[in-house]
C-alpha cells in the first residue's frame, strides 16, 4: 500500500517546526469560490480516467460538497459525496493518536523502545528494535524497510487474487525487513515505510491487549459520533453507502472492480473506511486538541524534514505549504481502488477534503496531480 511516499509527499503535501500556525488568506472565506474551484478538479479528474470524484469545502460551519462521476460503473449511479470509502494511509493519523493518548495516560512513552514493547519483533537483517523508538516510527524515522515492497504483498494486493488471504502483523514486519539492509541509523532521516505503523498497531495491541481496531472505536470513532468510520480487520467487502474502488489494468485499457479487497495486507497501516464528513469531523478534532492533551498535541506536530521542499512529517500527519503560500496541515491515503487527501488550516476553521475510487498502486498519476492541485486552489480560495 503507497500513500504519502517521498515523492506524493513533495507532490502533493502528504499518498507533506514545531509551531503554531497561522493561515494566510482572505478574512472572509469564499465558500462558494472554494467549491467552485473544487468543482472543477473533480471533473478533470473524471476527464483524466476517474469514475468518480467527491469533495468538500468547509470554512466555520459552512459546508459545501461537490461530485462528478459515478459511484458505481455497473449501475451508473451518480458519486454520492455522503458515500464510504477506504481511506488508506489516513488510517494513520488515528494510529497515532491512539499512542499519543495512551502516553498521555502514563500507559507508555513515544520514547520507549520497540523491543520494550514487541520483544523480537524487529530483530534481523541489521534491524535492532531495541534502538528504535516508537516516536521513530510514527515519524517515519525508524529506517525500516518498507514491506509492501515485498514482492510477496504487493503481488497478492494488487492483483486483488486473495482478497481473503491471512496476513499476520508479524509476518508483514518480517517481509519488510528482509528487503535490505539498514540504509541510515534510528532517527537519521525519513523515509516513509508502512511497516512503521504495522509495528505501531502492534504496540497498541501489546500495551492495551486489544487490537488497534477496538481502541479506535473506543478512543475515537465512538466520542466523536463518527457513524460512518470503521476498521475492519477480516471483512474485504464494503457494506450500506458506498464508492466502488477500481484500478486499471493493462496499461488503462480494463477497468477492474476492486471495492472487495484484503483488509489484513495493509492492516494498521491503512485498512480504516470513512467518509468525507467523519475524516473531516476527526481532523478538526484531533488538529485543534480536542483529542490530545497539550503536551501530546505538540508532540503530534512536532515535525521532521522529508526531504523534499516545504513538506514537512509530524506523527501520522503531515505539514505542507500550498503553492499560495498557506501553511496546512494534511495527509493522503492511496490505496487499491482509492485515492483520498485532506488538509485543514491549524485553527481548524477551513478544510478541504478529496477522494476519487480508482488507484492501481501508482504514484503521481495525472488524475492525482489534477484533482490535487484543485483541492490546493480551493483551499487559498478559502
Amino acid at each position: 500500500m503507497k500513500s504519502a511516499k517521498s515523492a506524493r509527499l513533495a507532490a502533493i503535501g502528504a499518498t507533506l517546526t514545531l509551531a503554531v500556525l497561522t493561515t494566510a488568506g482572505p478574512a472572509n472565506a469564499d465558500v462558494p469560490t472554494a467549491a467552485g474551484i473544487l468543482q472543477a478538479g473533480a471533473q478533470q479528474g473524471i476527464a483524466d480516467g476517474y469514475p468518480a470524484s467527491i469533495g468538500m469545502v468547509r470554512s466555520g460551519a459552512s459546508t459545501r460538497y461537490v461530485s462528478a462521476g459515478t459511484g458505481d460503473t455497473a449501475t451508473k449511479v451518480p458519486a454520492d459525496p455522503k458515500a464510504q470509502f477506504r481511506i488508506g494511509s489516513n488510517t494513520k493519523a488515528f494510529i497515532a493518536t491512539v499512542l499519543l493518548q495512551l502516553e498521555a495516560e502514563g500507559k507508555l512513552s513515544l520514547d520507549d523502545t520497540v523491543g520494550k514493547w514487541l520483544p523480537g519483533a524487529v530483530n534481523a537483517n541489521g534491524y535492532d528494535g531495541n534502538k528504535i523508538t516508537i516516536r521513530e516510527l510514527l515519524n517515519h524515522t525508524s529506517s525500516l524497510p518498507d514491506y509492501f515492497t515485498s514482492a510477496t504483498v504487493y503481488r497478492s494486493y494488487a492483483s486483488n487474487s486473495e482478497p481473503h488471504r491471512i496476513w499476520p502483523p508479524q509476518t508483514l514486519v518480517d517481509l519488510g525487513l528482509a528487503q535490505h539492509q539498514p540504509t541510515s541509523a534510528p532517527g537519521q532521516k525519513f523515509s516513509y515505510s508502512n511497516t512503521n505503523y504495522i509495528l505501531a498497531g502492534m504496540v497498541i495491541k501489546a500495551a492495551t491487549d486489544n487490537d488497534p481496531a477496538t481502541e479506535i472505536q473506543n478512543r475515537i470513532i465512538r466520542p466523536l459520533g463518527l457513524h460512518n468510520t470503521s476498521f475492519p480487520t477480516s471483512d474485504p467487502a464494503l457494506h450500506g453507502n458506498y464508492l466502488h474502488g477500481y484500478e486499471y489494468l493493462w496499461l488503462g485499457s480494463v477497468l477492474k472492480d476492486v471495492t472487495v479487497s484484503n483488509v489484513q495486507a495493509v492492516g494498521s497501516a491503512g485498512a480504516m473506511v470513512s467518509t468525507l464528513d467523519d475524516l473531516a469531523t476527526f481532523d478538526r478534532a484531533l488538529i485543534t486538541g480536542k483529542l490530545l492533551p497539550p503536551a501530546q498535541e505538540t508532540e503530534l506536530k512536532t515535525t521532521v524534514p522529508t526531504g523534499n521542499g516545504t513538506t514537512r512529517y509530524g506523527l501520522g500527519i503531515g505539514l505542507y505549504q500550498t503553492p499560495c503560500g498557506q501553511r496546512v496541515w494534511t495527509h493522503t491515503g492511496g490505496i487499491l481502488g482509492y485515492v483520498s487527501t485532506w488538509e485543514i488550516s491549524d485553527d481548524g476553521s477551513k478544510q478541504v477534503l478529496v477522494a476519487n475510487n480508482e488507484d492501481h498502486l501508482q504514484e503521481n498519476t495525472k488524475g492525482q496531480t489534477d484533482i490535487q492541485k484543485g483541492a490546493n486552489n480551493a483551499f487559498c480560495a478559502l
